[in-house]
């Protein structure tokens, strides 16, 4: 081949809307296109698993689109749907310093989504720039005039996007104006660049040497993976009675718990959370407050799963019968609760497994079969599974118990340890389901290292605890939910816990009302989805000596909060938090922008110990929900100081007075860039406002 053919070989063809591909006798390895299109995102892993996000949840694809030269460069977002349908948006450069594009995006059904992002040369915006100025300038005022008409007649040829009549003599009048020489330069340049013509050629764009990126996908889900309220019991002290004669506790069932759901509901929480509710083994049982030293009567821990009476697959015969239990999740959805089952893979020695399948448990040299321990912790009364002995056997046998409680019902698993577990199991076993029950969610339990919660993240669950319960200071809090609500948000969905039966820390052992107040709202508030145990709003406060626990647990015992007690006209009427947690819950539902986990703006205070950030959310009637939340992290003191606002993360002008309302108490003032707030123990720890402007 001589040099001027190889030479016409490599010259691109401005083929319209079309991948510019030069062919080349040894071609790179990563070709980067004629268009660069780098650093896309959400990108999960390099595209190996899809980022994910609920149906109307916004996000942001970003890319780096470039191009040699001076010529203007745009850039599109390709969306594939679940069925192979295509829409394609325009970008906006957002720092052409940086050449950084992006675009929000709200996908509106669930499924796997793909999208892609095309790097093109815009001939119109080029045209557009220079004719611009060089007819301002009386250079080249013809041939730019001319060359405006003609582009516009190729755009009137494009095969890529049908017009509609209107559309096409919109085009047709604009190349008449420009070649109108009856009228002056300005007004035939005009005629190519006034809004309408602007407007079409964005909406409906002439692309010349487009330049793909990789195609990555968006996993779309239920709005319920995203956000949720929810609220843990032990059914078995739902009803739960102590005979002081008899000095024997009779135990709750699911019947008494479902008596119970009617006020959990009232509360505003969206899902119940049950711990497990299967037959709980004799061996080495457990007493009180985790002792060896068990009687007949203790219950034992809910978490030592499996007797002769059945093991993950049935219900502990003191609770009642699957027919109670699909009546218990029947009146949850009648109220409008879902309920979320607790998966604890582990067994107690009772478990029919352990006689069934002793390979499926790791054997000490001794020939015993290895107990859990988290040292300096023993569980002796749970031997923990050996996924490596016989996978496909331990694989098949949680797959079909999962489905045992998928056909009664259940649509949410909360993962007990799942990062003891091996992450590969993890993921077969949410994709396995997910192929028949794209609707169940998956909360892991995994107060572990970082890369282990990240990664359970990226292979399937939807949500995940977090470290929230020992974030306290304004510092920590705000570092922890900047990494949450960052690149995080598209694959590991944060679940905020103040306490759990097994988490009490000292902030809320010695902080009082203020701190059960505060660590209830900034979780309801700070994040889409919380979750508070039972008994949180009697604010239960009591650590068992030298552990972050409850004393008298409840995991290893019953309890009878006496509910009654609570209600009007009871002997302890006014000393529950129900009334603000109903409160807290109601907020959430009124305001949406609460409901998401990327829209978080902190916002500057003068005292450490006050925090302050906003939630904002454009709805789709066009109108906006603003809500800002200002803190005193300090549960013991009052503080006064000033909260500095970012007017424009706030959509305001930087003198612009803004008229809130607080949520909790119904006080009304006018805040400004600059406002003094006074919030302590005495009063409120915490106000959360609704924000709106004069008219």
């Amino acid at each position: 081949m001589s040099r001027t053919d190889a030479q016409k070989s490599r010259t691109p063809s401005k083929g319209v809307d079309a991948v510019a591909t030069p062919p080349l006798s040894t071609p790179p390895q990563h070709p980067i296109g004629r268009i660069p299109v780098l650093s896309v995102s959400p990108v999960i892993d390099g595209g190996l698993r899809p980022a994910k996000c609920v149906v109307g949840e916004e996000f942001d694809v970003t890319a780096t689109v470039f191009r040699e030269g001076h010529d203007a460069v745009n850039a599109s977002v390709v969306f594939t749907d679940p069925d192979g349908g295509q829409s394609m948006v325009t970008m906006t450069c957002t720092n052409p310093g940086l050449n950084a594009w992006e675009h929000p995006v709200i996908l509106d059904r669930e499924g796997l989504w793909h999208f892609r992002v095309e790097g093109w040369s815009d001939p119109y915006g080029t045209w557009h720039h220079d004719a611009t100025i060089k007819v301002a300038a009386n250079v080249d005022t013809e041939l730019m005039l001319e060359e405006g008409a003609r582009l516009l007649e190729r755009v009137l040829v494009d095969p890529v996007h049908s017009r509609t009549s209107e559309q096409q003599a919109l085009l047709t009048e604009a190349v008449r104006g420009l070649r109108d020489t009856s009228r002056p330069a300005q007004a035939r340049l005009a005629a190519g660049t006034d809004h309408a013509v602007s407007a079409e050629l964005a909406a409906r764009p002439l692309r010349e040497y487009v330049t793909a990126s990789a195609t990555y996908p968006v996993l779309v889900e239920r709005e319920r993976a995203l956000a949720g309220a929810w609220y843990e019991i032990f059914p078995r002290s739902e009803g739960a009675r102590y005979d002081v004669g008899e000095h024997r506790w009779t135990s709750g069932t699911l019947t008494t718990a479902a008596q119970r759901l009617p006020a959990i509901a009232a509360m505003g929480f969206d899902v119940v959370y049950l711990t497990p509710i299967h037959p709980i083994g004799q061996a080495a049982k457990k007493g009180p407050n985790n002792t060896l030293e068990s009687r007949p009567e203790d219950p034992g821990s809910p978490y030592a799963i499996g007797s002769p009476d059945g093991g993950h697959d049935a219900i502990h015969p003191e609770l009642g019968t699957f027919e109670d239990f699909d009546a218990f999740v029947a009146r949850a959805a009648e109220l409008g609760l879902e309920v979320a089952m607790d998966l604890a893979l582990q067994c107690s020695p009772d478990h029919p497994w352990v006689a069934a399948h002793p390979e499926w448990f790791t054997t000490r040299a001794d020939g015993t079969i290895a107990y859990a321990e988290n040292p300096p912790k023993k569980y002796q009364d749970i031997y923990p599974l050996n996924f490596d002995n016989d996978p496909a056997g331990i694989y098949a046998e949680v797959r079909r118990v999962i489905q045992v409680w998928i056909d009664h019902g259940v649509k949410i698993f909360r993962v007990d340890n799942p990062h003891t577990k091996p992450v590969e199991f993890w993921q077969w076993l949410i994709e396995d389901v997910a192929r028949t029950h794209p609707e169940v969610i998956w909360l892991a339990e995994a107060f572990t290292k970082p890369a282990m919660m990240h990664t359970l993240g990226k292979i399937g669950f939807q949500q995940s605890y977090t470290y929230y319960a020992w974030r306290n200071d304004k510092a920590g809090l705000t570092a922890y939910l900047t990494e949450l609500s960052g690149e995080a948000a598209s694959y590991m969905r944060p679940s905020f816990w103040p306490t759990t039966h097994d988490i009490l820390t000292p902030y809320m052992q010695f902080g009082g009302v203020a701190a059960w107040k505060l660590r209830a709202a900034l979780a309801a508030t700070l994040v889409p989805t919380y979750g508070i145990y039972t008994g949180y709003e009697l604010m239960e406060h009591v650590a068992r000596p030298g552990a972050e626990e409850q004393i008298d647990n409840e995991k290893y015992e019953f309890k009878d909060r006496r509910w009654a007690d609570y209600e009007p006209g009871g002997a302890k009427e006014g000393q529950s938090l129900a009334p603000y947690l109903t409160r807290l819950n109601a907020i959430r539902r009124e305001h949406p922008s609460l409901l998401w986990l990327r829209n978080i703006t902190f916002h500057p205070v003068d005292d450490d110990w006050v925090m302050a950030f906003s939630k904002h959310r454009r709805l789709a009637d066009g109108s906006e929900d603003l809500v800002l939340v200002v803190a005193n992290l300090d549960p013991h003191s009052t503080r006064s100081t000033v909260v500095r606002f970012d007017m424009a993360a706030l959509g305001f002008g930087w003198d612009e007075p803004m008229h809130v309302r607080d949520l909790m108490t119904g006080a009304e003032w006018a805040w400004g860039k600059e406002t003094f707030v006074r919030l302590g123990p005495e009063s409120e720890p915490v106000h959360i406002v609704s924000v709106w402007r004069a008219r």
